[in-house]
């Protein structure tokens, strides 16, 4: 299989990269913006727009196994230790997770933007909020009983961090244990929680954007949705290796039958509605145990053939994870923006034009600005580098 050169930075690996799978991870990072602007006008999960932008979650978890087994199941005991493995990882993630804090801090210094009936979180006591800042770039989450926002979450400056601890549970995982699973082992393992997440989706919540708190069904509900997930892609990317071993031929067009299919699963409007919550998990588990898995498996063996892609891949693949970081602080002033003026999506267009195009200024600037200067100097520090 034909795959374009990794990224030429000084901190990049010497294996070939997937560049098609970095462009399908920017263009749910992209639905996911779409996903959270569009809960300023909903009132339930039931009406949401683009309703299971929450499932780009999964998507990330496969995804993150499926490039994390590429890189490093077959260096472990040769070039790479439990130690430096870790390295790697916290060099590849977590300047951006201290940056968005940092920018989750900022947005609470705005005054009085807070929409009338929530916590006015922009009055924090300063005290608080340098608590809150810390406690969010150590990645160390708040428990339910610390109201912050008033939604429980485990990050209030910056919600989407919660997935990042999810991330970094499956990475821990994967080096003590997971890594050691026989191919057969690994498929058993991936099928138990496969079938967990069906029972929580179709005879729970009737969903599962669940994970953002410590409370009891969202904890259960992260993890199964990071086991199973990064459990996936971990497996499938053994699987894809030997495939590719044997001959598989190229598929040309992968990036942009992908990304629709992507964003056609993310916008599908609410299954069943209130009735009948089943169907929703019904239609949630079917994207996260076969139409994920499958895009992923189809984007892999995917050819880029054209320039204007690739440099579609490249920009998207660049953005994907800093998009994902810094926009949710823009999604609090659009909310308050939206409520406390009671305006309707066409009048908050222009405003929510806004938010998506300053999410991807923002976040290519802090990339080439801040991420890739300070992990460049993190791996001339360490030996750890980019996978």
């Amino acid at each position: 299989m034909k795959r374009l050169p990794a990224s030429t930075a000084a901190f990049a690996d010497t294996k070939p990269h997937y560049e098609l799978l970095d462009g399908l991870r920017g263009v749910a990072a992209l639905t996911v913006i779409c996903f959270h602007l569009f809960e300023s006008f909903a009132t339930s999960h039931i009406d949401q727009r683009i309703n299971h932008g929450y499932l780009a979650v999964d998507f990330f978890f496969i995804l993150s196994g499926f490039v994390i087994g590429y890189a490093y199941d077959d260096r472990w005991g040769k070039s790479l230790s439990i130690k430096s493995f870790f390295k790697r990882r916290l060099i590849r993630l977590h300047p951006m997770v201290v940056f968005g804090a940092i920018v989750g801090a900022s947005v609470c210094l705005i005054p009085d933007f807070a929409v009338e009936g929530y916590i006015n979180w922009s009055r924090l006591p300063l005290g608080m909020l340098l608590l809150a800042t810390a406690m969010n770039a150590l990645m160390i989450p708040m428990t339910p009983g610390f109201e912050f926002r008033g939604f429980a979450e485990m990050y209030p400056l910056n919600g989407p961090t919660w997935s990042l601890f999810f991330e970094y549970i499956g990475n821990i995982l994967y080096a003590l244990f997971i890594r050691r699973f026989s191919t057969v082992l690994l498929a058993v393992w991936t099928g138990i929680f496969a079938c967990g997440l069906a029972v929580f989706a179709i005879h729970g919540p009737g969903d599962l954007c669940y994970g953002f708190s410590l409370d009891g069904i969202n904890f259960l509900g992260g993890m199964l949705r990071l086991l199973f997930a990064f459990s996936a892609g971990l497996l499938l990317s053994r699987l894809f290796l030997k495939s590719e071993k044997s001959g598989r031929k190229n598929l040309r067009g992968a990036f942009w039958w992908c990304s629709l299919a992507v964003v056609v699963l993310l916008a599908m409007p609410r299954i069943g509605g209130a009735e009948h919550l089943w169907k929703n998990g019904v239609y949630d588990t079917l994207c996260a145990v076969a139409f994920f898995p499958l895009i992923v498996w189809t984007a892999a063996a995917g050819k880029i053939t054209d320039r204007f892609t690739a440099g579609i891949c490249k920009f998207l693949g660049d953005i994907s994870y800093p998009v994902y970081i810094v926009h949710y602080p823009f999604i609090y002033i659009y909310l308050a923006w939206v409520r406390n003026g009671n305006l309707t999506f066409r009048e908050s267009l222009p405003g929510a034009a806004a938010v998506v195009a300053g999410s991807v200024v923002l976040a290519y600037l802090a990339l080439k600005l801040y991420d890739e200067p300070v992990r460049r100097r993190l791996s001339q520090w360490s030996p750890a580098k980019k996978h």
